[in-house]
């Protein structure tokens, strides 16, 4: 449950967080870093967003995505130690993986297959999706570098949400323009 009465508490002021154990770590723990990420990804999503017709299929699928990015924010930062925490941990599941795997499907269903890498940009919605896209890749990479990490568990289930959520910001920043036909294509050499 979440309960924010008061914005500042002073428990920060000497570089340390809680995490959702109770322990306190270094504001610059991989963890930190690795939830931060997402959060800055959730971010970007947001002002993706207003770019997009509200209500539109992609502004509701990214709602959606919005809210399964403070679940990930949560599995992350209560880390499966084994331990008995006296409450249950909100947990990235199988079920939203598979749900963006389906909007994946049904976004690039509609695309032609690309022949060459796109320049990222064309309208502003896509350009942005393609910032959440590269930000979303380094949450995924500093979460693979904490789940290497013997007593840094992170979820299977974690790591593919992860992985699948920057695949949809691709597919949907094509999407968003015009189904692809804007897209701006790679010309390998074309400066030389």
């Amino acid at each position: 449950m979440v309960k924010l009465n008061k914005i500042y508490t002073r428990t920060g002021d000497a570089g340390t967080t809680g995490l959702g154990t109770g322990d306190r770590v270094a504001k610059d723990d991989p963890r930190i870093a690795a939830y931060g990420t997402v959060d800055e990804t959730n971010a970007i999503i947001g002002l993706v967003r207003q770019h997009l017709e509200p209500g539109s299929d992609i502004d509701s699928m990214l709602v959606r995505i919005q809210n399964d990015m403070f679940d990930l924010g949560a599995d992350l930062c209560v880390p499966d130690r084994g331990k008995d925490l006296k409450f249950e941990p909100l947990r990235i599941v199988p079920a939203q993986v598979e749900r963006l795997e389906r909007e994946i499907d049904q976004l690039n269903g509609e695309l032609s297959p690309l022949k060459s890498f796109i320049l990222p940009g064309g309208s502003p919605a896509s350009a942005y999706l393609h910032v959440a896209r590269t930000v979303c890749r380094r949450a995924e990479r500093l979460m693979v570098t904490l789940a290497a990490s013997p007593d840094e568990p992170v979820s299977d289930a974690a790591l593919k949400y992860i992985n699948r959520l920057s695949d949809f910001l691709f597919v949907a920043g094509r999407y968003v323009n015009d189904k692809g036909r804007d897209d701006i294509l790679w010309v390998p050499g074309l400066n030389r």
